[in-house]
């Protein structure tokens, strides 16, 4: 049987996380775009045929001056949490490899 070595094991966990990393990111631009270029621009015309609640303003306007930028400040706050795990599990990953290479 054909073991992989500590280096093979630990290629592997580096490039589950960077898979990890960058899944992550094109999810996240792809709900950016849709919110900033979709609803800011794209769909505007028609949302702006509701208003925000207590404030008059149409809604496809608010979603172009405010709504892509609320949401590109909440996707950095999911991205930082999100990344603090991955990076979590990365390390004890990397510990288990350590401990066991030291048997």
């Amino acid at each position: 049987m054909n073991t992989p070595n500590k280096q093979q094991l630990l290629q592997d966990s580096l490039n589950r996380y960077w898979k990890s990393n960058l899944r992550l990111m094109a999810v996240l631009l792809v709900i950016w775009a849709c919110v900033g270029l979709g609803c800011g621009i794209l769909f505007a015309d028609w949302l702006n045929q509701y208003h925000l609640f207590g404030t008059g303003y149409p809604l496809g306007f608010w979603f172009a001056q405010q709504g892509a930028i609320l949401t590109f400040v909440a996707l950095i706050l999911v991205y930082a949490v999100v990344m603090n795990r991955l990076e979590a599990k990365h390390r004890r990953e990397i510990a288990k490899l350590a401990e066991e290479g030291a048997r």
